[in-house]
């Protein structure tokens, strides 16, 4: 199994109140909060807390990208990641991901392949439709989202196999040269990872392409629905999915006490969790996202006890303290709902314990900050993870036989010889 670390390296300093009156961190709060000498520390400790998750084991650092908003500082991704690829020796540096349809796909090439030469091919790329509010922002029709995907994900593969110089002339790129002089170091190109938000349209276009899948902490039964989806594509493409295909990230934080790890834990809720990303109609207007793929989102995002809404967006004028105890509210069920998993080792170890039986992922992210934590708190939940949580966890997925991509390469596995893949997930009961 390959497990990672991952943070949104959020900018935590802007006052939860003003999120919740602007009804979301995108489109409103200005960055007039922003403190140029808080963030510059900020990204000191985002980058020792990558290079000590290293040291304790983990497999991988996983980053993401967001533009112009406080949820993220990861406004290029790119960036960091070559700085990890320096100061970094082992681990993978896992890129979930660059947003195609708002990048110029022949630098993005370029940028990837710089970087996975400089760490010596421990790049993974991977690459995201992209928020609706930043399609937006960027000016870019969002019903073109998956076309602009599609098309830049084609034509990046081959920038990086294609021998140039070559014209391009597609429907949304554009290019009169490209002859790119720095190509990966992995060949043909690095393993490629999609994450995704329970979009049946992006599981079976990575399932079509033998990628693995990565969900990003969706509730468990549509993500259930959306391994079995990836496992009948792949039986109609010929191969047999198996855990190496499949990756699941989870909320995690963990603390000395049981007390002080749910305290801390309240950062992934911070004016709204998820939610203070963007306003739903931002996040996905209309032509974004396909009918199905709305439904199965809102149902990924429901309380799992009453089928309502968890994430709450709140815009307009608003009373704060109303908003602040729906807020708890919402902590309380994503707990309750597994959505968010705190406590001490031993604690959370009986949780991801169940997510592993029931998901069988081959790569899992544990999600171990979010909202105001301080630097010394969350290296205590990163070394609480390495020392014991870890350990625990290679030992569970021997035990299980869950393979990470890195272990057996992905859509290799051929089908049993009746023609009908095994079984692929657990069964989701009470856990």
């Amino acid at each position: 199994m390959h497990i990672m670390s991952f943070s949104e390296r959020p900018y935590f300093y802007v006052p939860e109140e003003e999120i919740i009156k602007n009804g979301s961190s995108y489109f409103g709060v200005p960055n007039t909060f922003f403190d140029a000498q808080k963030g510059s520390q900020l990204f000191q400790e985002y980058f020792d807390e990558r290079v000590y998750a290293e040291e304790l084991g983990f497999d991988g650092v996983m980053l993401n990208e967001h533009h112009q908003t406080p949820f993220c500082m990861g406004s290029v991704m790119d960036v960091e990641a070559a700085v990890l690829a320096r100061i970094t020796k082992r681990v993978k540096i896992v890129l979930l991901g660059n947003p195609l349809p708002v990048a110029d796909p022949l630098r993005l090439a370029e940028e990837l392949a710089m970087i996975d030469m400089i760490s010596g091919g421990r790049l993974v790329p991977g690459w995201v439709r992209g928020a609706g509010s930043e399609q937006i922002a960027n000016n870019i029709n969002p019903a073109f989202n998956r076309e602009r995907f599609n098309e830049a994900h084609d034509f990046i593969i081959q920038a990086w196999t294609k021998p140039g110089p070559w014209r391009y002339e597609g429907k949304h790129f554009h290019y009169r040269y490209v002859n790119p002089w720095v190509l990966p170091l992995q060949k043909p190109h690095p393993q490629i990872w999609i994450p995704g938000l329970v979009s049946p349209e992006t599981v079976v276009w990575s399932a079509k392409r033998r990628y693995p899948y990565v969900a990003l902490a969706t509730q468990l039964e549509p993500t259930v629905e959306m391994v079995n989806l990836y496992a009948d594509v792949a039986e109609q493409e010929g191969y047999q999915a198996g855990p190496e295909n499949f990756g699941y990230l989870q909320n995690v934080c963990v603390a000395e006490t049981e007390e002080k790890a749910q305290e801390l834990a309240k950062g992934f809720v911070f004016g709204g969790g998820f939610g203070a990303f963007a306003r739903a109609e931002w996040m996905f207007p209309p032509g974004y996202n396909s009918k199905e793929a709305t439904r199965r989102l809102a149902k990924a995002f429901a309380d799992p006890r009453t089928g309502t809404e968890i994430i709450r967006f709140t815009p307009g004028k608003v009373d704060v303290e109303t908003v602040k105890r729906s807020i708890a509210e919402n902590f309380r069920s994503a707990m309750e709902g597994g959505l968010i998993i705190a406590g001490t080792p031993k604690t959370v170890l009986k949780r991801i314990r169940y997510m592993l039986e029931v998901l069988r992922p081959g790569i899992f992210g544990i999600w171990y900050h979010h909202g105001p934590m301080s630097f010394a708190d969350r290296m205590t939940c990163l070394r609480l993870l390495g020392e014991e949580v870890l350990p625990a966890m290679r030992e569970m997925a021997e035990e299980l036989e869950l393979p990470g991509p890195y272990e057996v390469q992905p859509g290799t596995r051929k089908l049993p010889p009746t023609g009908k893949r095994d079984p692929v997930v657990g069964v989701a009961t009470a856990a």
